[in-house]
């Protein structure tokens, strides 16, 4: 029996986007869905209190890369796993680990059954490959398993991105026998081929031969322009199967994730949220507002009127730009939890657009507020 089921519960007659619902070992995952990172099991200055109560996460990330090397896999294990360590009550993915062995550049080598590299904490050698970060994971106790990939740099020529492509496949089908189905544990695989549209559908037709119980959509948001980007989810979506979850790595700003529910997306992620409310930038309908600036040392208005979160409930823009500019911790708690807050807040707009037929109505009102167009 499967660690996930997934039903639809409403679609967009005239497209792709959907509104569906995932159960998972840890509970339900309502989708369209945005999952907060939370890469060394914690989500940077944010409690699970804070998640859950005002944030309203359904699930969150967790690094199998950072985690195995610190506190390691073994006393996360010995902890009751990832949830009980970290006090997170609700489902969790883990991804493989792929993505930052790959950011490391010349500090790895990759071999046919995985990548040799250096810590970048003491410097030791590692080997991770398939067989290894299925082990990690399932000692990670996650709810959903992300298959081992290299993801294929940009720009990259057809013959890298097919050869990058076929080692990923292969991967891939190693990871599906080093994890077979299972009760508690989901995993998904990874479509790769660079920025070439028939590599990406040839990468899907072989995932689906492997039969994942979900579909992730790597190697993009890895520097190609956004147009790029769309023109290889437009080039999957009608290839994308309609019984299984669908997520893209890495994806972004929030009307990436509109055009990306617009294409089949059910599943994001992204430190955006999370990075750019530390260096005091905050997402509103009318585009990112930088608290930084001068102008809001007097402004007695919250980040946004109609923001429900605890910051905007409670506090002034020039009490965060104080904060920001005294640089109290408090200012990146309360960004924080503005901006995951308007992240799950767009996520169940999009939800609830769908479910009443009004999505192309929704997007195309919110992408011309957000880029200023309105």
């Amino acid at each position: 029996m499967s660690a996930l089921s997934f039903e639809i519960l409403a679609t967009d007659a005239n497209g792709y986007a959907r509104r569906g619902r995932m159960q998972l070992a840890h509970g339900v995952v309502e989708t369209p869905v945005f999952m907060p990172v939370g890469t060394q099991a914690t989500v940077k200055s944010m409690t699970p209190a804070d998640l859950t109560d005002d944030i309203k996460a359904d699930i969150i990330l967790g690094n199998t890369y950072h985690l195995m090397l610190r506190p390691g896999a073994d006393l996360v294990e010995k902890m009751g796993g990832l949830h009980r360590f970290m006090g997170w009550k609700r489902p969790i993915l883990t991804d493989s680990g792929g993505f930052q062995v790959w950011s490391l550049g010349e500090l790895r080598k990759i071999e046919e059954h995985g990548v040799r590299f250096r810590s970048h904490i003491d410097g030791a050698e590692v080997f991770l490959g398939p067989k290894e970060s299925m082990e990690i994971q399932r000692k990670l106790g996650s709810d959903i398993v992300m298959a081992f990939d290299e993801c294929t740099p940009y720009p990259a020529t057809y013959a890298e991105a097919e050869e990058s492509m076929q080692m990923s496949m292969r991967w891939a089908g190693e990871c599906r026998e080093h994890l077979p189905v299972n009760e508690t544990q989901a995993l998904f695989g990874i479509v790769q081929g660079g920025m070439y549209p028939e590599l990406r559908i040839k990468s899907l037709q072989a995932l689906s031969a492997i039969d994942f119980e979900g579909i992730a959509i790597g190697g993009l948001s890895v520097g190609e322009p956004k147009e790029e980007m769309m023109t290889m989810l437009d080039a999957l979506a009608p290839h994308l199967p309609v019984d299984k979850p669908h997520y893209v790595m890495g994806v972004g700003t929030p009307d990436d994730l509109i055009e990306g529910i617009d294409r089949g997306i059910d599943m994001f992620d992204c430190v955006m949220p999370t990075r750019n409310a530390r260096n005091g930038t905050l997402f509103t309908d009318d585009g990112k507002l930088n608290i930084k600036n001068l102008c809001h040392a007097e402004d007695p208005r919250p980040i946004m009127h109609d923001c429900d979160c605890y910051t905007c409930r409670n506090f002034s823009r020039a009490y965060l730009r104080h904060l920001y500019m005294a640089k109290e911790i408090l200012s990146s708690r309360l960004n924080t939890l503005h901006n995951l807050h308007y992240y799950c807040t767009l996520m169940q707009r999009a939800r609830d657009a769908i479910a009443e037929e009004n999505w192309p109505a929704f997007r195309h009102q919110f992408l011309q507020r957000y880029r200023g167009k309105a």
